[in-house]
């Protein structure tokens, strides 16, 4: 049910975009469209739901040795990763600077992409993956001479640093920021890149972060072990039905 939900948001979200009438929206994104992530969530959710759920009903050894195989396989996946990580930092962080980059270049070309930066620069009082300066990256805040945008060597609001008097967001503090001298950045902007702003984030939480790994891998392995007992079960009645 809840995989069906999410593909339901996904579709929805897509529907909205105009993007199931011309699927080259897609294609031609070059950042990140975050309903894609729902719907690829939504669809393992969905289909490892169904092979566990109908496997147990109808006592299918099939669907059954499916939904635990690919529980594996995504535990193992999901190790790796993290061992991964923690052995190529240096990879890792040149791969989050050229994905964000990315991201940063496609800003305004998807309404959901634009929401998950500006949440993210918020939430972690962050702008640009390296600094205000990777907002150069996109074609409306460059600071190029040729540029004709009114959001000309700026940066988005969700970069500025809120003012507790202002009840109304201020979408247009950001403008021609940029065009001052450095100094002047700390008071309106904040100047922190967020790859730093999430390395610095990371030992801070790091014990929440492991908690969390530690449950979803044994909620895993719990699946993984109910579902091998139950195919014991069933193979052992099978056989003495045999006899």
């Amino acid at each position: 049910l809840a995989g069906v939900a999410f593909l339901a948001a996904g579709l929805w979200a897509w529907s909205e975009k105009g993007v199931l009438s011309d699927l080259t929206k897609v294609t031609g994104l070059h950042g990140l469209d975050p309903v894609v992530l729902v719907l690829m969530v939504g669809i393992v959710m969905f289909t490892l739901g169904f092979a566990g759920c109908v496997g147990a009903l109808r006592e299918n050894i099939c669907l059954l040795k499916f939904f635990c195989g690919a529980i594996v396989f995504i535990f193992l996946l999901e190790l790796a990763v993290a061992v991964l990580a923690f052995l190529f930092q240096d990879w890792v962080r040149d791969r989050v600077k050229e994905f964000f980059e990315n991201n940063i270049k496609s800003y305004r070309d998807d309404i959901d992409l634009q929401n998950l930066i500006d949440s993210l620069q918020k939430i972690n009082h962050c702008c640009g993956a390296q600094g205000p300066d990777d907002w150069d990256f996109n074609i409306y805040f460059n600071c190029s001479s040729e540029s004709k945008s009114r959001e000309k060597c700026g940066v988005p609001f969700s970069c500025c640093i809120p003012d507790p008097a202002q009840k109304v967001v201020n979408t247009q503090c950001g403008y021609d920021v940029r065009k001052k001298s450095k100094s002047q950045w700390d008071d309106q902007i904040f100047v922190k890149g967020c790859i730093l702003a999430l390395e610095a984030w990371l030992p801070r939480n790091i014990y929440i972060v492991a908690g969390v790994f530690i449950a979803i891998s044994l909620l895993q392995i719990f699946g993984i072990f109910l579902a091998r007992t139950l195919i014991s079960d069933i193979e052992a009645v099978k056989a003495g039905m045999a006899f």
